[in-house]
């Protein structure tokens, strides 16, 4: 068995993307994706899929993003998502019977804050908040170089956050969430990134319903710089990878700061490094973490 290669996948709302780690490369290869599935069953059906897939390659093993509360040691996913099928059982022993391979599971979010923290835009701070945007939010808070989890593994489930009239984080402050808003309001079917261009064209529609995704986030990364103190908050998710995104949420939060008088510090937000392929590495980064 090669342990220089290991099937890395990524288990998002939108999409499952997976590829190929090559351990002394340092690189992932045969990247591709699918649809998330809205059944057990067929959830089970794609992981074997990507798993036969790699039969030929020798690899070690699976490292696997996936949402919610992990529990590496029972192999249970605790808490909530936009997945509600993977809640509540030892799915960790089911995927490695049906897949016979070696397999580790951790948060996705975890996944982007140990890939930013070994070889990305975080390499270079101890204490990190992570706040990841994609179906919804999640994150993860850094102290002293080590993912903080909590007593009940909740630690960093920003999405669950209130922010505007008692919502969620998640419900507001993503680009998807943006787009079903935008699109029952005008009976359109765009993407969450075409409403963004709208609104740096100037659609108004688009702004207002834009500037409530900016403000939800600023808030919370007002709460949170306040909260943990980090050196910097580490922006990931495929959203991060939009300049005008990052330009107006600095923008938003500079403004809220500024309508609290002098506050002492001005959060530092910084892109990550490896956006959309983030949660991939950190899968393979967790696997070597928990085997050795």
């Amino acid at each position: 068995m090669n342990a220089d290669k290991l099937i890395v996948i990524d288990i998002g709302g939108t999409s499952i993307k997976y590829g190929l780690w090559n351990q002394r490369e340092m690189a992932i290869s045969n990247k591709n994706n699918v649809k998330t599935p809205d059944t057990l069953e067929e959830f089970y059906g794609i992981i074997k899929y990507i798993a036969d897939k790699f039969k030929g390659d020798d690899v070690q093993g699976i490292g696997l993003s996936i949402p919610g509360a992990v529990d590496q040691a029972s192999g249970i996913i605790n808490g909530v998502s936009a997945l509600p099928y993977i809640h509540g059982f030892p799915i960790l022993k089911e995927l490695e019977s049906l897949t016979g391979y070696k397999m580790t599971m951790e948060n996705d979010a975890s996944c982007s804050a140990l890939a930013e923290l070994s070889t990305g835009a975080a390499r270079d701070f101890d204490n990190i908040v992570f706040l990841v945007i994609g179906t919804g939010v999640g994150g993860a808070i850094v102290i002293d170089d080590h993912i903080v989890y909590g007593s009940h593994l909740y630690g960093g489930e920003f999405g669950m956050m209130l922010v505007q009239n008692g919502q969620t984080l998640s419900s507001l402050g993503t680009a998807v969430h943006l787009a079903e808003r935008y699109n029952q309001k005008y009976q359109t079917n765009f993407s969450g990134e075409h409403i963004l261009k709208l609104a740096d064209a100037g659609d108004r529609g688009a702004i207002k319903e834009a500037q409530v995704m900016y403000d939800s986030l600023a808030q919370a990364i007002y709460n949170l710089q306040f909260v943990t103190d980090p050196e910097a908050i580490i922006i990931g998710g495929g959203v991060s990878a939009n300049n005008n995104f990052l330009a107006n949420l600095k923008a938003t939060v500079s403004k809220l700061m500024s309508a609290w008088g002098d506050t002492p510090v001005l959060p530092q937000i910084k892109p990550a490094k490896y956006r959309n392929d983030a949660n991939l590495i950190g899968a393979a980064y967790n696997f070597y973490n928990q085997i050795n």
